[in-house]
């Protein structure tokens, strides 16, 4: 075995420029398949961040109870007592199931909130948004509120609202300024700017308001309980099976966020597809280069495949010498272009520092390791049919020639 990788490496030193072109263009390929990795590995985890990323993982929302019905003896239905329509649903104890639901694996935040809509006053422009209570002290667990602030701070207390961007400049409205806002129950409450946020969605942007737990309290006439529990995961893949757990400990309805996200899992899938193959591509151009370097080798070297055959080689060493090779080739370019890979990925910005106006890619996510593995292997089998080519080499006809 020593003595046919001394073999091989004698092979490749012999015609250095040919070989350093056979790795070079290995290493061109390996390069593709990481930067590619890099690429859509980066833009699932933006397009999943940006949609998912600041929404809850998991919900919990109070259910409205089921109107009553009054049945005859006969079976006739006699009346339907339907529910208040200005009575909103409740998560009475929602006090008690925090802590139980902190404690489940995987989950990283917890926010119990009371929603609702209303009415933003300020002199005679009036708009319609949605409001949402915060418990002090969480006002970012689910929406980074505090890395979105343009002004003032997202910290929520008694007598002050925060709102978006598009919101304030539609109402003219600056830190410091005190507004009304009204609940569509019809109680209302003056409040002050405390801060302005740009997520860059303009939904939320345009029509979101966020107070404290006992301001929203006080305009949904709530004393106790909330509307619904928002529920932030480490791993939002996890949702699904986080969301049973959950239902089992606590009986509630549990909504992960994969329900009627069906659209953008298609999408993601679409997306990992096409990378696959696209990092197929790669691999079958890398065997495709190094089958047909190591077939014009064995061409270029039948006299010396026929000396060591009829100096007692078998053809199996014969094999193993252009196999050998083969890997060789397959390593070197793969260490050239994960390398190469990882330096031009250098430049980019983290996850974490990512900014819209930049390819989103992630150098986490080059898949190192898996690309110098198949390139390996994929050299090993290109070097087959080449190898065994040399093998069959009759010792006579190849040192006449």
């Amino acid at each position: 075995m020593l003595y046919a990788l001394k073999i091989a490496i004698r092979y490749l030193t012999a015609s250095k420029a040919q070989t350093a072109l056979l790795v070079l263009g290995v290493a061109v390929g390996v390069f593709i398949f990481v930067f590619m990795s890099a690429l859509i590995g980066g833009l699932a985890d933006f397009i999943l961040s940006r949609t998912v990323g600041d929404i809850s993982h998991v919900t919990i929302k109070a259910e409205d109870a089921e109107p009553a019905i009054l049945i005859s003896p006969e079976g006739h239905v006699l009346a339907v007592t339907e529910k208040g329509r200005m009575r909103t649903a409740t998560l009475a104890e929602a006090a008690t199931w925090i802590p139980l639901i902190e404690a489940v694996r995987g989950v990283v935040a917890v926010s119990p909130q009371i929603t609702g809509a209303g009415f933003l006053t300020r002199g005679a422009q009036v708009a319609q948004v949605s409001v949402t209570g915060l418990e002090p002290g969480r006002e970012s667990a689910i929406l980074n509120l505090d890395g979105y602030m343009v002004e003032g701070a997202a910290r929520l207390g008694s007598g002050l609202v925060v709102l978006g961007q598009r919101l304030a400049d539609d109402l003219s409205l600056g830190l410091g300024q005190t507004l009304r806002l009204q609940s569509s129950g019809g109680v209302s409450t003056m409040l002050t700017l405390s801060g302005i946020f740009q997520t860059g969605n303009g939904m939320i942007d345009s029509s979101s308001v966020f107070v404290s737990l006992p301001t929203a309290r006080t305009l949904f006439a709530m004393p106790q309980g909330v509307t619904r529990i928002e529920i932030k995961l480490a791993d939002l893949n996890a949702a699904d099976a986080t969301a049973l757990r959950i239902r089992g400990l606590t009986g509630l309805d549990v909504v992960p966020w994969t329900d009627g996200a069906e659209q953008l899992k298609e999408a993601l899938n679409a997306q990992a597809q096409t990378g696959y193959f696209l990092k197929s591509f790669a691999l079958i151009t890398i065997v495709i280069g190094v089958a047909s370097a190591l077939l014009l080798s064995t061409y270029r070297r039948r006299p010396e495949i026929g000396i060591m055959r009829a100096m007692g080689a078998g053809r199996g060493f014969v094999v193993v010498v252009f196999v050998t090779q083969g890997a060789l080739i397959g390593l070197l370019g793969g260490l050239m272009g994960a390398g190469l890979g990882y330096l031009a990925l250098l430049p980019f910005p983290s996850r974490e520092a990512f900014r819209p106006g930049t390819l989103p890619m992630d150098i986490t996510q080059g898949s190192y390791g898996l690309a110098i593995t198949l390139t390996v292997l994929g050299a090993i089998l290109a070097s087959i049919l080449p190898a065994r080519a040399a093998a069959r080499v009759d010792p006579v006809t190849a040192i006449s020639q």
